[in-house]
């Protein structure tokens, strides 16, 4: 029996091993995939896309009630349990703002993911876990149209999870943002690559940890198009962007916060927003496994003033 996965946030559903007795019940075709490794323990072999992927529809069916969650072939696949993590430490953050000190949960709390991509992950887990209505935005049509295919797969989402086109590539907040919207928090798991050639080496490097074998031809086992993986100057100069756009909506969102996945990151970043008019910023570190990731939250309102956002 694998271990509890401890360095998950305490909340995440995720830190029990997989049941896949369970998990094939809810999506019979996992059964081809699952097999018992040197350990004696049931795995899948995450190298392979369509074991993911399905392994992510049955997670998103046993512990969300996600129905025929599905994305295409070159769209992102993320690990859901990491995505969740995201998810409870935002819920940690407003519960710190919060008068009663609770996490503040229900339909009033609205949320806006930045890069929703095909996969809807984020949107979905936000609302299941706390009941929170979230906006997810995206440059790419044809990711925001599977993500409508998911919500019109589960109809009792559509009052809770919507979704905008952002017409312009060099826009973050613009044009999502209109007049009078107001936000408990923002999301984005940012495009981390600088180019398509960056993004296929680091996925050739997982891809060979994962099999402990050489590996010819790189698969692109979590997916991901150029939106979601790499962009002009990669994960640096995005989150940069998003810090300079996100000031001309200082009054309208409780909370920005970002991944950064590369530490070497923060430095920089935690530089330009103490130059900036950012009231209080906070670096929140997160591990799945081997992995250690941040997010980076900050917020232009006053603490005094914070109260005040919540219902």
């Amino acid at each position: 029996m694998s271990a509890e996965k401890s360095s998950l946030h305490t909340r995440n559903l995720h830190r029990d091993p997989y049941d896949f007795d369970q998990l094939i019940s809810c999506v019979p075709e996992l059964k081809h995939y699952v097999f018992v490794n040197a350990h004696q323990t049931l795995t899948i072999n995450f190298s392979l896309p369509k074991a993911v992927k399905l392994l992510n529809k049955a997670l998103l069916q046993h512990f969300y009630h996600i129905r025929n969650w599905d994305i295409p072939e070159n769209n992102l696949c993320p690990p859901i349990p990491g995505r969740a993590d995201y998810i409870h430490y935002i819920a940690d953050l407003l519960a710190l703002e919060s008068e009663s000190g609770e996490i503040p949960k229900g339909s009033s709390i609205s949320g806006l993911d930045i890069g929703v991509g095909a996969n809807l992950v984020y949107p979905l887990i936000a609302h299941r876990s706390y009941g929170w209505t979230m906006t997810g935005t995206d440059i790419n049509k044809d990711s925001l149209q599977n993500a409508q295919r998911i919500l019109d797969n589960n109809p009792d989402l559509s009052s809770f999870i919507h979704l905008k086109h952002q017409p312009a590539s060099d826009c973050i907040f613009r044009n999502m943002l209109l007049e009078g919207d107001r936000f408990m928090f923002s999301m984005c798991n940012p495009p981390f690559h600088d180019s398509e050639e960056s993004a296929i080496k680091g996925n050739l490097r997982k891809t060979k940890n994962l099999r402990q074998s050489r590996v010819k031809k790189p698969l692109l086992n979590f997916g991901g198009q150029q939106s979601e993986l790499w962009c002009e100057g990669g994960e640096l100069a995005f989150i940069t962007r998003m810090i300079h756009e996100s000031s001309l909506f200082a009054s309208q969102v409780l909370w920005f916060t970002c991944l950064v996945s590369k530490k070497d990151n923060l430095y920089p970043l935690t530089t330009l927003l103490k130059k900036s008019k950012t009231v209080e910023f906070k670096t929140i570190d997160m591990a799945q496994g081997q992995k250690i990731s941040r997010i980076l939250a900050r917020t232009f309102i006053p603490q005094q003033d914070r109260k005040g956002w919540f219902p």
